[in-house]
């Protein structure tokens, strides 16, 4: 090798080493809001030894690339352009949902449409056309990599392979054993109940890696089939008199909830009107979230399951992705209402790949998924990018009208979805505070006609031959909050949305004081109805008599919030009989299933 050869690669690895800590420095940056002071502190003050693991995988993955292309211009094209628009996702997650991105968010890139609406058009064709001008230059050089001399051939393919399973290794990160993970352990303060602090405590990617494969649950030290056996003893199926199936009809409404509920907002008009005035005519109240500005499919799996997500191991951020389209069954209120003679239909007026939905709803036991490109009714509302809550509602009731047999209709709507600048020529209402009163203002305006619709479907329903239940509920709070409104408000505010159950044929008592979560709607509504309970559904009402509502960091215990679980005897037995079923399904063996526990 010439002496300009040796310098050039020496200006190159030079070139190389500074972009990857660079690099490393950006995602900081945009993991801590763009400030590049907490972003230098902790780099190289704070957590230097954290920062430069960091930089150790990044390059392993940037010596991946350049090996796989051939060109160490096209592999840094393609590492620069995948380094940035991961920087600004994380950027964009953390300000509208106040959450990082996790590994598994990586699965979300081919869904265009949503990437569209969220970050505008002109960003997203402007990121698109880089992506395809670096895949251009990548697939280019890949292909000229072929003719390459034998000799650097040899050193390429060896760094190919000693990079790729450098990166299979990273992959195994949350194993006890592994190196890198011992590496972080030495300095690291892990904080699996907040993923939010884990990466700010740990960086960019020591949080992206702890996230990275893992088991659903930790194996409670008591679990066997002996055990399981004595729990599905211990709880029967509650015999009920047998009376025409009622149609029970679920509907998680995208981002519903009331902002008149936060402090430093002021709000001009009544946008909720109609819903409150069905909802203080049955059994309705607050419902806590697990998530702030997003987290849909987290709210999806407990409400159908009522499996909780605090029982998870903190890395277990979504199971309809990381999960249930591993299983072969997962008993849910569809594969119950499917064994009991409904007819199951799932409606999501959106793509079916969102959160895998279309493998999930098989695994849960929907018959038909009805979707975007599938539903008779599409209207939309003004500007608004997406179908309306009244065409959604018109689909069921196509449904409801179209068969004598008892339905089970499942509805995950749109309407209220952002963005919500500009959705509407006209708003009735307004706010006044801090952050985008003009979002805030559409926003309004989407949950009263949200509102509107849900009162008009109750009413039709209530024309029905066939007694028909509702569960009516908000997934989560819009993630469009300024920081001085979030910080004006308790962590429980920013986390309940509304919710309702509904009975055309009969009149549930209000209590304005009512909190619980989704978890809980299942057997909730077949007491209140007087369905047959499973001895899954007993032992959630025992434990919702002792604790009404929790998720991770937030627990309902006589009246009060408290942030860390504290059960006296009789609830910590019941609450561990629940964390032991669930582990049976979701890791475990199933014995309960085979015990007949979810029928």
């Amino acid at each position: 090798m010439n002496i300009n050869a040796k310098v050039k690669y020496s200006i190159a690895a030079v070139l190389s080493i500074v972009g990857i800590l660079l690099s490393n420095l950006y995602l900081q940056w945009c993991q801590n809001n763009l400030s590049t002071d907490l972003a230098l502190k902790f780099a190289f003050s704070w957590h230097t030894e954290k920062f430069l693991l960091g930089s150790l995988v990044l390059g392993i993955f940037y010596l991946f690339l350049i090996s796989l292309a051939g060109s160490w211009i096209a592999g840094t094209t393609f590492y620069s352009v995948f380094v940035l628009l991961i920087g600004y996702a994380t950027y964009l997650k953390m300000l509208y949902r106040q959450e990082p991105i996790y590994p598994d968010d990586l699965k979300m890139v081919t869904q265009f449409d949503l990437l569209k609406e969220m970050i505008g058009t002109g960003p997203f064709v402007v990121a698109i056309l880089i992506v395809i001008g670096a895949l251009g230059i990548f697939g280019w050089q890949l292909y000229r990599s072929f003719y390459l001399p034998k000799k650097r051939q040899i050193v390429r393919l060896s760094v190919l392979v000693i990079s790729f399973l450098g990166l299979v290794y990273v992959s195994h990160f949350n194993d006890e054993a592994n190196i890198l993970r011992k590496a972080y352990n030495r300095t690291a303060l892990w904080i699996p109940y907040s993923q939010q602090m884990n990466y700010y405590n740990t960086g960019f990617m020591g949080g992206f890696l702890f996230n990275l494969r893992v088991e659903a649950m930790e194996k409670p030290e008591n679990y066997s089939k002996k055990t399981i056996t004595e729990i599905t003893e211990k709880y029967q199926p509650t015999k009920k008199e047998d009376t025409e199936a009622p149609n029970i009809i679920y509907i998680m409404s995208e981002s519903f909830s009331d902002p008149s509920h936060l402090n430093g907002l002021e709000i001009t008009g009544e946008p909720l009107k109609e819903y409150y005035a069905k909802a203080k005519q049955t059994y309705s109240g607050k419902m806590l979230s697990q998530n702030y500005g997003g987290g849909t499919a987290n709210i999806e799996f407990e409400a159908l399951t009522s499996f909780s997500m605090e029982l998870f191991n903190p890395q277990m951020t979504t199971p309809y992705t990381l999960l249930v389209p591993k299983m072969e069954q997962l008993p849910s209120l569809v594969s119950l209402t499917a064994q009991r003679g409904y007819e199951t239909t799932a409606i999501h007026p959106y793509d079916t790949s969102m959160y895998k939905r279309k493998d999930v709803y098989d695994i849960l036991g929907f018959q038909q998924f009805l979707d975007q490109d599938t539903m008779t009714h599409t209207d939309k509302m003004e500007k608004n990018p997406y179908i309306s809550d009244k065409a959604a509602y018109d689909e069921i009731m196509d449904i409801l009208a179209d068969t004598e047999n008892p339905q089970f209709v499942h509805l995950v709507t749109m309407q209220t979805h952002m963005p919500y600048g500009g959705k509407y020529k006209t708003l009735h209402y307004s706010a006044q505070g801090e952050g985008n009163m003009n979002s805030i203002g559409n926003y309004l305006q989407d949950i009263a006609y949200s509102s509107q619709a849900l009162s008009d479907f109750i009413h039709r329903v209530e024309q029905l031959p066939r007694r028909t239940l509702i569960v009516f509920w908000g997934d989560h709070l819009p993630g469009i909050y300024s920081d001085e409104i979030q910080a004006e408000n308790e962590q429980i505010a920013l986390h309940e949305t509304e919710f309702l159950m509904w009975d055309s044929q009969n009149k549930w008592a209000f209590d304005p004081d009512q909190v619980t979560s989704p978890f809980y709607f299942a057997p909730n509504l077949f007491e209140r109805s007087n369905l047959q309970l499973t001895p899954f559904y007993d032992m959630l009402l025992a434990l919702e008599n002792k604790l009404p509502a929790f998720e991770k960091g937030m627990y309902l215990q006589n009246g009060q919030w408290q942030s860390e679980l504290s059960l006296d005897k009789q609830t910590q037995e019941i609450y561990e009989e629940y964390r032991l079923i669930q582990y049976d399904i979701v890791q475990g063996e199933q014995y309960s299933v085979a015990k007949k526990f979810f029928e």
